[in-house]
């Protein structure tokens, strides 16, 4: 998350976001308001390709005063004027940046502008000090030519500074699945009716992909079981150098596979769509409509095995085992029932529930979840992008394997 602040120096933060963005991190912009008299709100979005807005008033029921804070892995506020350190320090939270940074826990960089008087005023140095001491990262100012005539210290450091600061700052976090192996599955199952037509859903494979990515991104060694996943999803995977990909065609494939590769890995995700049925008799060539007299051919359906079930069953010692529902209902109240209800039929450790239809979940990239617990509680929530999905449920993952809360 980017926090821009109202100084001339604004108009290099532009640069400052498009390094992030053109890393390939998830970029979320909070101007505040006098910011946006310096750099307009079309440039942020642009550029960050997210919507913007400096108002706590705007998506109020996503909480979005609170929700940027929670999702962040690293916040960065550049420029950060006198006023703005002030406030940091004192806490005050009127408006989308304030109540954003008292709602993380994830690291904070901060990157002063200011004229050369204010940086040295007495008031300042004390907020700096106040801030560091909170574990605030600072960098700069640096010393040079300012608004005006003016010169001295007090000029923000240069975007590929700040970016390799930033870096430096997550890198913190990345390794936190080091020395594990996670096993994700993702895509859509298909069960072939003849050599042409096969039972399918509209899974993508994104949000499976966005697991791998992010976990391994994180350190861990990641087994990416692919059933049937579009090559231009799986070129969200990125480097690929940690994710070792195994092609998936039908469920019984899946099965198959997830029992070779389960029992060396510390977490399973089972974020594939998998189809609770098949054809009982597959034809060998195609079923044509000349051959059938004018009546449709019935297909016999039997039921495919429990996967997540059969993992949990041969589970080893130490494993985390999570599960995916995906649920059309439109209660919140009944897709939270429904959740518990499959949790405790499978026995997983934590299962995502996530709400699909027509225009949501399937062929997204958004989505928006809830992670259940074993007993049933709800964990937390999280919508955004899959990737942002993506970390919070490594999170939760986390979280449980070191019986903590999520904060």
């Amino acid at each position: 998350m980017l926090g821009v602040t109202g100084g001339i120096a604004a108009y290099k933060a532009v640069l400052l976001a498009r390094l992030l963005v053109e890393a390939g991190h998830e970029l979320h912009v909070v101007p505040t308001p006098d910011a946006l008299r310096f750099v307009g709100l079309p440039t942020w979005e642009a550029i960050s390709r997210h919507p913007v807005t400096s108002s706590v008033h705007d998506d109020v029921p996503e909480v979005r005063h609170v929700a940027l804070g929670q999702r962040a892995d690293l916040v960065i506020v550049a420029p950060a004027t006198a006023n703005t350190l002030a406030r940091m320090a004192a806490g005050v939270a009127d408006d989308l940046l304030g109540t954003t940074l008292l709602a993380t826990t994830a690291p904070v960089l901060v990157a002063p502008a200011m004229h050369s008087e204010m940086w040295q005023h007495a008031a300042t140095q004390h907020n700096v000090a106040t801030l560091r001491a909170r574990g605030v990262a600072v960098i700069g100012p640096e010393s040079g030519r300012l608004t005006g005539d003016d010169s001295g210290p007090g000029r923000m450091s240069e975007p590929e500074q700040i970016f390799a600061a930033a870096m430096a700052l997550v890198d913190r976090r990345v390794a936190d699945l080091a020395d594990l192996t996670v096993l994700v599955s993702a895509g859509g199952t298909r069960e072939p009716i003849d050599p042409v037509r096969y039972l399918g859903n509209r899974s993508s494979g994104r949000q499976g992909v966005a697991l791998a990515a992010a976990a391994a991104a994180r350190g861990a060694q990641v087994v990416l079981l692919a059933a049937n996943i579009d090559a231009s999803v799986l070129a969200e995977l990125g480097d690929r150098s940690a994710v070792r990909i195994v092609p998936i065609g039908t469920a019984a494939d899946l099965e198959a596979a997830a029992a070779t590769e389960a029992p060396r890995a510390d977490v399973v995700v089972m974020a594939a769509a998998v189809a609770d049925y098949r054809i009982a008799d597959v034809s060998e060539g195609k079923l044509r409509k000349e051959d059938s007299g004018g009546v449709p051919p019935r297909l016999e359906l039997v039921e495919n095995p429990d996967i997540l079930a059969g993992l949990v069953q041969n589970r080893r010692a130490g494993q985390t085992i999570v599960g995916f529902a995906a649920e059309t209902v439109a209660g919140e109240a009944e897709r939270l029932a429904r959740g518990r209800r499959k949790l405790a039929r499978k026995g997983a450790d934590l299962l995502v529930v996530n709400a699909v239809g027509w225009d949501e979940g399937f062929e997204s990239a958004e989505n928006a979840v809830l992670v259940l617990a074993s007993g049933g509680e709800e964990l937390l929530r999280s919508s955004g992008s899959k990737r942002e999905v993506a970390e919070a449920v490594l999170d939760a993952v986390l979280s449980t394997r070191q019986g903590r809360d999520i904060l």
